[in-house]
């Protein structure tokens, strides 16, 4: 029976190479599948999953607006799909996880989504708050915070290298940009207070 998947955590945490394995058994076992990730974001090249790891593998895009049940149907046209597969899923908007949705449900085809949960603000991207309320099934892919704690939040590093507390939503970037915490060092990362005080 098809669902829709949504794999979450923080930045680092290995989502991509998590994906890419996944395909990878499905291909392995003579199944297609079907990647697909952000347009705009090309740290891996243009089309391209790619892992911190050094693994990638070539994939479709979406754009904002694209129509993704019309894309997962007109690529069943051409032969059985075994799976889709979305990586950064927070980027779809709120209309294309309903039209995963519904691919899953009236094309009878898995979709597994793998994605941020939340901003560098501590709020949900548009896409993650769509696929939290409407998945099927959610898995929390843990990180670790500096501390040894679990990772929940994420901080963007300005120029400074001190935790931004404003800005757009979507800035692309990795390592150099972004860094995965535990709530409460992220607490004292964003308002400059120790917390061992």
């Amino acid at each position: 029976m098809a669902k829709l998947y949504f794999h979450y955590s923080t930045m680092n945490a290995g989502k991509s190479t998590l994906l890419l394995q996944a395909s990878h058994n499905y291909q392995e076992g003579g199944m297609e599948t079907l990647l697909i990730t952000a347009q705009f974001d090309n740290r891996a090249g243009e089309g391209r999953i790619g892992s911190r790891i050094g693994i990638g593998c070539e994939a479709d895009t979406f754009a904002p607006d694209e129509d993704l049940f019309e894309k997962i149907q007109s690529r069943q046209s051409l032969g059985p799909l075994a799976c889709v597969f979305i990586d950064e899923a927070q980027f779809l908007s709120k209309a294309q996880v309903w039209q995963l949705a519904c691919a899953v449900d009236d094309l009878k085809v898995p979709v597994m989504c793998y994605g941020l949960r939340v901003d560098f603000q501590g709020n949900l991207f548009p896409g993650s708050a769509a696929l939290l309320a409407w998945a099927d099934e959610m898995r929390e892919i843990r990180t670790i915070c500096h501390c040894g704690k679990k990772a929940t939040m994420v901080v963007r590093k300005g120029a400074d290298g001190r935790a931004m507390k404003d800005g757009d939503q979507v800035v692309i970037g990795g390592n150099e940009t972004y860094q995965s915490l535990c709530r409460r060092h992220w607490r004292a990362a964003v308002t400059e207070v120790d917390p061992t005080a």
